[in-house]
């Protein structure tokens, strides 16, 4: 049986998309995962679809989904995993979890500026971060 897993942030627009095809892209036989935010955005992140693309990974069909209709239709997660401060200081998780509820938090790679390369470069940075987490949790789930 899959482990699942759901990400949170403010927007699902950037960190929880990228934890969610980061662990889907490094584990898909032993995870099911997906992502939500409190104030889902109209898109993902174009710069955050750019470099995952690079990874292999299309966002261009994804569209950032809203946390509270994840839990009206009777989502269950044995891990709920907000990757960002602002959804921790907000009380998450209403969800109801089976194993752990873990907090992460990322800089937002919509904050920040500079020119297209920065902003790129600077992407590619959290989404390091964030993969090195991921890569700490399978081993530590798959381990419970």
């Amino acid at each position: 049986m899959k482990i699942s897993v759901l990400f949170v942030c403010t927007h699902n627009s950037a960190r929880s998309q990228m934890a969610e095809e980061l662990l889907r892209l490094h584990a898909p036989e032993r995870f099911e995962v997906e992502s939500a935010g409190y104030e889902p955005a109209d898109k993902v992140l174009p710069v955050v679809a750019e470099v995952m693309k690079e990874r292999g990974v299309d966002l261009s069909h994804k569209v950032p989904r809203n946390v509270y209709k994840v839990f009206e239709e009777g989502g269950k997660y044995d891990y709920v995993i907000t990757v960002c401060k602002e959804c921790a200081d907000r009380g998450c998780p209403f969800f109801p979890y089976e194993k752990e509820f873990l907090k992460w938090s990322f800089k937002d790679p919509e904050s920040l500026r500079g020119t297209q390369g920065d902003m790129i470069k600077g992407t590619k940075d959290i989404m390091a971060q964030i993969e090195e987490k991921v890569l700490e949790f399978i081993d530590y789930a798959t381990d419970q």
